[in-house]
């Protein structure tokens, strides 16, 4: 069936991946992407589907229920939206410990507002006792580090794993996870939910270490490593992330929780080297700076339920998906360029006549 999606966080980095993989893969489908536009939201992301029929942007917050009954209800030629995929979210950890407000603010009270529209639109306001509804899915995009840290021999994180949130952007994250279950347990609201490990590709904004020790090393900055650099994470290329989400979109059971992961532990130093290699560039580059506070030391995602329920297998093998991400950062200077320092944000300023969040 056609479907008509609510893209929540639709100009970040994975959200708009997800954005263009949908276009490309289910071109009947309507994307509704509404986005903020906060720091890490761009809409050159979005550039080449700007104006096409099935597409379209709102700016807005995810907090705003009276904005959100309104796209959920969809009185235009959009018509209702059937499905939810909920990306919004303060998401960079540095940030979460230097004012942890702004996180509760998305992530908790966000989602729920997102959860109680839905569920006013889809199933009213009573208690539904366990109604499932097929033609209504809230997919929320979560992370796997709300299951907290992992030691070096330690299996990796299941989704029968505790919630052991170790900084304020992961323990709201796991807030936002609850939220969804009490929803699906309480009301019969048809939410899944997914945990990603960490993303890399096209469109990430500069703070995040790929991009930035790939543009920090084109322009001969160092790159500044945490601790000993053996802070070990699971990579996965943010299109594979994207088919993923689309599997528990059309397939996935609601009430469930889904890991998703391509089996790619890499330190944080051989991250960097491997970097530095495609560029062509000296490991003289590298500086190691203090660790941050409560900087989990291991992620590492079992992703074995997703493939055994749904079929699904990454596309990219991590060696070549790197490549081809760094490949990306020195083909479009441009865009980084722009984002660095701060022009792409005057111009939709100018587009908005308000300042971006």
């Amino acid at each position: 069936m056609a479907r008509h999606l609510l893209v929540t966080g639709g100009a970040g980095f994975i959200g708009s991946n997800f954005i263009h993989y949908i276009l490309r893969e289910r071109p009947d489908w309507r994307v509704t992407n509404l986005d903020l536009l906060t720091y890490a939201g761009n809409l050159e992301n979005l550039r080449d589907i700007e104006g096409s029929s099935n597409y379209r942007f709102v700016r807005g917050d995810i907090g705003d229920r009276q904005l959100v009954d309104a796209l959920l209800g969809g009185d235009d030629w959009f018509g209702p939206v059937d499905t939810v995929v909920n990306f919004a979210a303060e998401s960079h950890v540095d940030r979460s410990i230097l004012d942890p407000s702004p996180f509760v603010d998305t992530n908790v009270r966000g989602t729920q507002v997102l959860l109680e529209a839905a569920r006013q639109a889809w199933l009213g306001a009573g208690v539904e006792g366990g109604r499932r509804d097929v033609e209504h899915r809230f997919v929320h995009i979560s992370t796997d580090e709300v299951y907290g840290s992992l030691g070096p021999d330690d299996p990796a994180f299941t989704e029968e794993n505790r919630l052991e949130p170790n900084s304020p952007y992961a323990a709201s994250k796991a807030s936002s996870d609850l939220l969804c279950r009490a929803y699906f347990k309480t009301f019969g609201l048809p939410v899944t939910v997914t945990r990603c490990c960490n993303n890399f590709g096209p469109y990430q904004f500069p703070e995040k270490l790929i991009p930035l020790f790939v543009t920090n090393a084109l322009e001969g900055q160092p790159l500044p490593v945490y601790g000993d650099g053996m802070n070990v994470r699971d990579w996965i290329y943010v299109d594979d992330h994207s088919s993923a989400v689309l599997a528990v979109l059309e397939r996935g059971r609601p009430g469930e929780v889904y890991n998703i992961g391509s089996d790619s532990e890499v330190p944080n130093i051989e991250m960097t080297r491997a970097i530095l290699r495609i560029l062509g560039k000296p490991e003289t580059l590298i500086r190691y700076v203090a660790g941050r506070p409560g900087h989990d030391r291991r992620y590492a995602i079992d992703a074995s339920k997703i493939r055994a329920e749904l079929g699904w297998q990454p596309a990219y093998r991590f060696e070549d998906a790197l490549e081809r991400a760094v490949r990306w950062y020195v083909e479009n200077p441009e865009w980084w360029q722009r984002v660095r320092s701060g022009e792409y944000r005057r111009y939709y300023e100018s587009q908005y006549g308000a300042r971006l969040g």
